[in-house]
């Protein structure tokens, strides 16, 4: 037979439980009863060895029930092979003497600490991001972990689970890191993809290279998202600087650019309307004069000239 390493249905015996209640828990002691009160006298031997039987199957079938609800499933195991996976939800009977082993298929949220990281030109980040996962295949959670990572009821050791979807996180997430720039730089080029405006393209690649480590141990990202980015503190106040004095720098060329455009306008309003005569040394002290009073940031206090140009 073909060594399955995947999940799929159970497909055993698997009875109504409320069904099965009336068959162990009324059924087989009216038997028992029956049997020691009719025959314990002309056969007590057989009567005993029949009540024994019937003792045996009634504490036998105790065993069997379970409940499940929604998103929930159970991973059967006959004496260490695997017999499939029950998602059914409701209340059922099934063998005894298979192991059932409970998963919770509910998604779950998960807050990855900031870390410090190298971005792709070498400045230290701190980033952290938000996990949405679930459970996928059953067969790989409870085979293809470490087996420490099991319960003592037979269940999954959820601190085991969330620190293997946590450290394989924190792998991803630092390949991913070092792959782009926090922000862009004067050598960079003006299209490349950044931590800091990269937005869906950079949580899609990370979603998708938590999913390809997780999916060794059958777990899926439903999405990965980044909540959280800075600088790392030994840099954080000399990128501060830095982007200060990229902002003024950007808020100056504005000012120049508006205010050559303000002067250039106003000579031509002069010459048009004919105001006044001016020659190339004139224009010129009135070019600097009028880019004085647009470009600097203090208020300007105008001089009036009273000299009557005459000896």
């Amino acid at each position: 037979m073909e060594n399955r390493t995947h999940e799929y249905e159970y497909g055993g015996l698997c009875m109504n439980g409320f069904a099965m209640i009336f068959f162990t828990f009324i059924l087989i002691p009216a038997l028992i009863i029956t049997i020691l009160s009719l025959w314990a006298e002309s056969a007590p031997v057989p009567s005993i060895i029949a009540s024994a039987v019937l003792f045996l199957i009634f504490i036998l079938g105790c065993v069997g029930y379970f409940v499940q609800e929604p998103n929930e499933a159970r991973v059967m195991i006959f004496f260490g092979k695997y017999a499939g996976t029950c998602r059914k939800v409701g209340y059922f009977w099934v063998n005894p003497f298979l192991s059932r082993r409970k998963l919770s298929l509910r998604i779950r949220n998960m807050d990855i600490e900031p870390i410090k990281v190298n971005d792709k030109i070498g400045n230290p980040v701190l980033i952290g991001m938000v996990l949405v996962w679930k459970i996928k295949d059953t067969y790989k959670v409870v085979f293809d972990l470490d087996s420490k990572s099991l319960g003592a009821t037979g269940g999954i050791n959820q601190g085991a689970l969330e620190k293997f979807v946590r450290i394989q996180s924190d792998a991803a997430l630092r390949e991913v890191t070092g792959h782009f720039a926090y922000d862009q730089t004067d050598a960079s080029d003006p299209d490349e993809i950044t931590l800091r405006d990269g937005g869906t393209t950079i949580n899609e690649l990370l979603e998708r290279k938590i999913n390809e480590r997780l999916a060794m141990a059958g777990l899926e990202v439903i999405e990965a998202r980044l909540n959280y980015l800075a600088y790392a503190p030994e840099i954080a106040a000399v990128m501060l600087r830095r982007q200060q004095a990229s902002a003024i720098i950007t808020a100056r060329e504005k000012i120049v650019e508006g205010a050559v455009s303000m002067v250039e306008m106003a000579l031509d309003r002069i010459e048009k309307k004919d105001i006044v005569k001016l020659d190339n040394e004139k224009k010129a002290a009135m070019v600097s004069n009028l880019l004085v009073v647009l470009c600097t940031d203090e208020p300007v206090t105008p001089t009036l000239n009273t000299a009557s140009g005459q000896s």
